[in-house]
């Protein structure tokens, strides 16, 4: 036999443990698996002092290694600088600081100025709107509704005069009529015509017979007290032998309306 080959060594039986057992892994009849657990045993219960070495250094290199990821969590970017560096930094924060308060502030006017101008253009706006229903009613463009009288004219044995009539009109304009209408059919406005017509009279191109009834939206008691006047309308009226009723009314319904029209010759200035 060469000398660097030997024979296997017959593994060492522990004190007192039988050889001979065969319930003993050093037995005769003792597995490979079973000498392998018995030692795992002996190096958990009782470690070389090389094992234990290698603990230390595995245990010092973890904490080595929680301490790095610490450290890189670390906000380091002011560590190394000088005092008088700090207080550079700090400076040009506070300008940066005071600059965006600056913008801020002049944002804030502007805000402002342009919330005025939009509540001055809402008010322009809501006026010219009011204005523009005022003159609506004036040209007699729209339907309206209002407190008023009724006076109701029905011819007797002679046609009334057509100057009666405009007297009436003029009376209740005066009195603080805001729209007025002849037999829920006619308009009147500024530049209503009244003309006489076979069967009753033509007011603005349109026929309108007896008895006639003119609605006129204002305050009641004034509009009656207009026409009641000494040598008034109503006085007027009756000298022609007609009958005249006048019904003084919390709510008026005037609903004939005009089409608008352009004016041909007048221009504003």
């Amino acid at each position: 036999m060469p000398d660097d080959v030997r024979p296997p060594e017959e593994p060492q039986v522990p004190d007192g443990v039988d050889a001979d057992d065969e319930s003993s892994p050093f037995g005769g009849q003792g597995t490979a698996d079973e000498v392998g657990l018995q030692r795992l045993r002996e190096a958990l219960f009782r470690p070389s002092r090389a094992q234990v070495v290698v603990g230390v250094l595995l245990a010092a290199l973890g904490f080595a290694a929680i301490t790095q990821v610490r450290t890189n969590n670390t906000d380091n970017t002011y560590a190394g600088y000088r005092e008088q560096d700090l207080v550079d930094v700090l400076s040009g924060l506070a300008d940066t600081s005071q600059r965006a308060q600056r913008q801020i502030n002049q944002l804030e006017v502007s805000r402002r100025r342009l919330e005025q101008n939009r509540q001055a253009q809402s008010a322009a706006i809501a006026a010219a709107q009011k204005q523009a229903q005022e003159l609506s009613i004036m040209a007699g463009l729209v339907p309206v509704t209002g407190p008023g009288i009724r006076m109701t004219v029905t011819e007797g044995p002679r046609p009334i005069d057509v100057d009666s009539l405009l007297d009436a009109i003029e009376e209740l304009r005066s009195a603080g009529a805001e729209a007025m209408q002849v037999n829920g059919e006619v308009r009147l406005v500024a530049q209503s015509s009244v003309q006489p017509a076979a069967g009753g009279l033509e007011i603005d191109g349109t026929l309108v017979t007896s008895p006639y009834v003119v609605d006129a939206i204002g305050a009641p008691h004034t509009l009656s007290g207009a026409l009641n006047l000494i040598d008034g309308p109503v006085a007027q009226f009756k000298d022609a032998d007609a009958t005249v009723e006048i019904d003084e009314r919390d709510s008026l319904d005037i609903t004939a309306v005009r089409q608008p029209s352009t004016p041909q010759y007048a221009q504003p200035q």
